[in-house]
């Protein structure tokens, strides 16, 4: 080959090297789990709290919370990169790139946009075919845990999100539109509440007495953090009259990747399946 022809390939070359960010910053617990996922974590220099997987995040500097990033402290880490969800965007995203910052904003809200963020993720940081791998494997781990369900009875399901601890007040349960209700579907189960435009909804005493679930998945964020019962039964005793407490099929869900929208969610899937349908192996 020519030198004239040479020279151009060698400055696409060095144009498409230097595109890839050296300096990422993850303001999302699920985004942190996907750049890990796609091998992008050596060029993570901050985190968000709440960043615990890999377990290597919590050597990162901390940029502070979900929807309040300490955006000074960013400035000092120089990123090239920074990622969030496009719930936290309208949050902050103008203030910061009034700053300068560089904001790549991903949806994360079901299985097909997480894939998608895979996706985005994988060709923002030069990891393509990184991505394409992890998202083939989780569509291979989704896929098996629903082959395994597909003939089993399909219980009805309420998974409750939050509520005052150690009482049935303020009780948030997932609805149909969002990833953990699409993983309860395959891992066997049914979601029982009525669906609501963001995948959650508030619920009262009496909607649950009208849905009457077979299942009662209870999230936990643990003592520490969410100061709910250890045991569920413990505050699910006010309604012996549900279904599920009666035949006591309320489960406490403690794991921390459970509210993660990452390629962690296969974990998930098989948490549920194995709460809804311990039979199945």
């Amino acid at each position: 080959m020519r030198p004239s022809r040479i020279a151009p390939l060698l400055l696409v070359l060095a144009a498409s090297l230097s595109a890839a960010p050296r300096r990422i910053v993850s303001l999302s617990p699920t985004l942190t789990e996907i750049l890990y996922g796609i091998g992008a974590f050596p060029e993570v220099v901050g985190v968000s709290e709440y960043s615990t997987y890999p377990p290597e995040a919590a050597r990162l500097p901390s940029l502070g919370g979900w929807a309040t990033p300490d955006l000074e402290k960013m400035l000092s880490l120089r990123p090239d990169l920074v990622v969030l969800d496009d719930a936290q965007a309208p949050l902050f995203q103008d203030q910061a790139r009034a700053l300068g910052f560089h904001l790549l904003t991903v949806p994360s809200h079901n299985i097909a946009q997480v894939y998608g963020a895979i996706e985005t993720l994988g060709r923002a940081t030069g990891h393509d075919a990184a991505a394409a791998r992890l998202a083939a494997e989780m569509r291979a781990g989704l896929d098996r845990i629903a082959g395994r369900t597909a003939a089993l009875p399909k219980p009805s399901v309420v998974l409750i999100v939050d509520r005052t601890p150690g009482t049935l007040r303020d009780l948030y349960t997932v609805t149909k539109g969002g990833y953990l209700a699409e993983l309860i579907e395959i891992a066997g189960g049914r979601i029982a509440a009525a669906p609501a435009s963001i995948g959650y909804s508030r619920l009262s005493k009496e909607d649950l007495l009208a849905i009457n679930p077979d299942v009662i998945l209870d999230f936990n964020h643990g003592p520490a953090a969410g100061g709910l019962s250890a045991n569920p039964l413990d505050a699910w005793r006010e309604m012996p009259e549900l279904k599920a407490v009666r035949g006591r099929h309320v489960y406490s869900v403690t794991e921390e990747y459970v509210p993660h929208a990452s390629q962690r969610m296969v974990l998930t899937a098989e948490l549920f399946a194995r709460l809804l349908h311990p039979e199945a192996k």
